[in-house]
């Protein structure tokens, strides 16, 4: 793509930029940063372009969408995202900047017509928040979000790939079938670019939700019941006033709602045989791979294997559907209306036809039985050691709270659909050990004072009756 000498002077500064941003992967150095896509979407001071670009590093090429803008005089107030100088003025991350945020939102009142390579389209019925202040969430780690007022939330996908993205594509599906569990959307924007072979590539880009006023994270509403168990020298989990087991029974039964929804609003299908096979294979591989990265694997492997294996005896199919891909307590919000499910994105680090994929719900139910398990423990691991008198006891009684929500967590998936997870021993007992041992070869690489926690859970997946 050809670009002016103004802009070259933009991009010159991205190199320098990028490995600083939270959402870059990785922290090397870049080497060569080639725009696929530019589009003007304000010329006027203070100037907004939208930029996809194509990042070259360690012989490896991302594609990243940087919304800068450029004003002629400086703002105190974004030096903290500020790229540099040019002729024409000091540049920021746009979506740090309330007007060139607002610019961004107005697009969606243009009815679904391109703007230069971009597209923003709205629900049908959908109001758009124009007149609200825009403030940038400081959590995500892969995305950006902008907050405009308590009303909206624009999730911008920082790293881009090819396709429709899996969080646009359910929050469309499921906010058409009137689903409760979600914020609901209202719109997406689509760009396009032209690669350097001359093909064409459409991708999401981001989406616009619903702001849920009023939640709480689930992670944090665990980790303090948690602490509120610890605190009390000998009571049980079902005696201590934070009890959690209410809240992990109404979580199953919202997080049975939104599978039953996927199920109906998308496309769904059977795991037969060979495809069971092909799973079992999938899952060994993993499994043994783990075992060469961390040979504490080692004792629990023989009967791992078995149970992971039993999934090729299976000889009913399975219902397959589209999952969420990455469910645990920090993906769910707990609001004075319930609980609501967010980021079907999956994991972002997978190719796109890999989160897209059909599977088994109790993909997403043994994510969070795993979650549960961590909140249960990870204070073992910050705040006790195996010297510490009362480490025996917490322990207990962190084995204890966790089989508590367990059990409640399946006990409200059955309530809502009529199928308890329990009941699918073999396929869950195999899902959860994937995601142990996945947990196991992560906190061994990068926590590794982590490291128990799934251990544990490796033992107690190794000798439980089938």
């Amino acid at each position: 793509m050809i670009i002016d000498e103004s802009l070259s002077q933009v991009v010159s500064l991205l190199p320098a930029w990028l490995p600083t941003q939270r959402w870059f992967s990785g922290r090397s150095s870049v080497d060569q940063v080639h725009v696929v896509s530019a589009t003007l979407l304000r010329e006027e001071d203070p100037r907004v372009w939208h930029l996809l670009v194509e990042v070259y590093r360690d012989q490896h090429r991302y594609r990243y969408q940087i919304p800068l803008v450029i004003r002629r005089e400086p703002l105190a107030r974004l030096e903290h995202v500020k790229l540099g100088e040019t002729s024409d003025g000091h540049v920021y991350d746009a979506l740090h900047d309330k007007e060139a945020a607002a610019v961004l939102l107005e697009q969606f009142t243009g009815g679904g017509s391109f703007v230069g390579d971009l597209a923003f389209h709205a629900e049908d019925g959908a109001k758009i928040p124009v007149d609200e202040s825009a403030l940038v969430m400081p959590v995500e780690q892969s995305n950006t979000s902008i907050a405009f007022g308590d009303v909206a939330l624009l999730k911008v996908f920082r790293r881009v790939q090819p396709g429709l993205n899996p969080d646009v594509e359910v929050h469309h599906a499921l906010t058409g079938a009137g689903c409760e569990y979600i914020a609901p959307l209202l719109g997406w924007v689509d760009g396009r670019w032209i690669d350097d072979a001359g093909a064409g590539h459409d991708a999401s880009l981001a989406m616009l939700q619903t702001f849920l006023t009023t939640a709480s994270d689930g992670w944090a509403l665990a980790a303090t019941s948690v602490r509120d168990l610890y605190a009390e020298g000998d009571l049980h989990a079902d005696e201590v006033g934070g009890d959690f087991a209410g809240e992990a029974h109404r979580l199953g039964e919202a997080t049975a709602h939104v599978h039953r929804s996927m199920a109906e609003a998308l496309p769904s299908g059977y795991f037969g045989t060979a495809e069971l096979a092909a799973k079992t294979d999938l899952l060994m591989g993993r499994l043994e791979e783990a075992v060469s990265v961390v040979p504490e694997l080692e004792p629990y492997i023989g009967r791992l294997g078995e149970r992971v294996e039993a999934l090729r005896g299976l000889d009913t199919p399975i219902p397959v559907q589209r999952v969420h891909g990455d469910y645990h307590l920090g993906q769910v919000l707990r609001t004075v209306m319930g609980w609501k499910i967010v980021d079907f994105e999956g994991e972002p680090a997978k190719p796109l036809e890999e989160r897209r994929a059909l599977d088994t719900a109790m993909r997403d139910v043994a994510g969070m039985l795993r979650s549960f398990d961590y909140a249960a423990r990870y204070l073992l691991v910050t705040d006790y050691d195996q010297d510490h008198p009362a480490y025996d006891q917490i322990n207990y009684r962190a084995n204890e709270w966790a089989q508590r929500n367990r059990d409640a967590f399946c006990a409200g998936y059955a309530e809502a659909v009529g199928t308890d997870p329990r009941d699918n021993a073999v396929l869950l007992a195999a899902y959860e050990i994937d995601k142990a041992v996945y947990e196991v070869v992560y906190e061994a690489r990068y926590r590794p004072s982590w490291l128990p926690i799934p251990l544990a859970a490796v033992r107690r997946l190794s000798e439980e009756p089938v």
